[in-house]
């Protein structure tokens, strides 16, 4: 089994930065990538961004230029996120990916308001 405690989510304005943090636990060597997703009110969890064991990233579209995936560890990841905007507003996930499936965290609530 894999834990995943996700930290750093709250309110901000907009262009105000956060930082999230990931940190796993547990029986890890099966574990390739991890990364972040979001689900917002009446919407799908969409993929933000994910780092490989090589360190390789893959962001969404709408992520590119302001929010920066990184490896603290082997097994914590976070999540740099500036000029943050209204629309960043979501639940936050922490994921990693095993060969046989998905581990999630609890989720961190991110809100862009003024």
């Amino acid at each position: 089994q894999v834990q995943l405690v996700e930290s750093g989510g709250g309110l901000v304005q907009p262009g105000g930065s956060l930082r999230l943090s990931c940190a796993a636990s547990g029986i890890l060597f099966s574990i390739n990538v991890m990364g972040w997703y979001r689900q917002a009110p009446g919407k799908e969890r969409e993929l933000v961004a994910t780092i490989t064991r090589g360190a390789v990233t893959n962001y969404a579209d709408s992520v590119k230029g302001r929010f920066t995936i990184s490896r603290d560890s082997r097994y914590m990841v976070s999540l740099q996120m500036n000029s943050l905007k209204p629309e960043d507003t979501a639940v936050y996930y922490c994921n990693a990916e095993a060969p046989d499936r998905d581990y999630w965290g609890q989720g961190t609530q991110v809100t862009v308001s003024s």
